[in-house]
């Protein structure tokens, strides 16, 4: 089975990429997904965070407050270190224990935000980048109600999307309206098809 490594910059719209191949009968395991369910309420990983950083990050749900952890990280390399240190191998783990349900599939897809910046490129027979501009990066997170600051700070904690670009096997842009990223996936699935074989 192929390994393909789905990444981009934060709001150029990976998601939607995800989810626009799932509907085409292709497994995608998503790396957020599985980086919420580590945390989840009453698990080991949401336990071992609130050692590291404080009760103060714990929901009235019981839950991780991961914008708040995200504010506190991002901008400080050395705390964003801690968390990884903690977040990455259970989240390596449970990757390899979904990736096993799609032994039978001819290739699976990754979606993995910080591919580059967890130096992960080797892990992978491929890597599709999703891209767009700095500008619509900054508009559709300022339409989920992001500051400017917060805006500009995780922007920033990630490798330019120009880099990720030059080291991709195929970029995909999302700098358009939905009728040319629907273009774009069909593009990208023939790509795909050529890879199984």
């Amino acid at each position: 089975m192929k390994w393909i490594g789905l990444t981009g910059g934060i709001a150029c719209g990976k998601s939607t990429v995800s989810r626009m191949l799932r509907s085409h009968n292709i497994p995608v395991v998503d790396a957020d997904e599985i980086a919420k369910d580590v945390v989840k309420p009453g698990s080991s990983g949401l336990k071992s965070v609130l050692q590291e950083f404080g009760s103060e990050f714990q929901t009235a749900e019981g839950g991780l407050d991961r914008r708040k952890l995200g504010q506190r990280v991002f901008g400080d390399p050395e705390q964003l270190h801690k968390l990884e240190a903690i977040l990455h191998p259970l989240i390596r783990e449970e990757t390899r224990r979904r990736l096993h349900e799609d032994m039978g599939a001819a290739l699976a897809i990754y979606d993995i935000p910080l591919l580059f910046e967890t130096k992960a490129k080797d892990q992978f027979d491929a890597v599709i980048v999703v891209s767009c501009t700095r500008e619509q990066q900054k508009e559709r997170l300022r339409r989920q109600g992001w500051t400017e600051d917060e805006i500009d700070m995780r922007i920033a904690s990630q490798i330019s999307l120009q880099s990720k670009e030059q080291q991709a096997d195929f970029v995909l842009y999302n700098n358009r309206d939905e009728q040319h990223l629907i273009r774009e996936v069909d593009r990208l699935l023939k790509w795909l098809d050529g890879l199984k074989n």
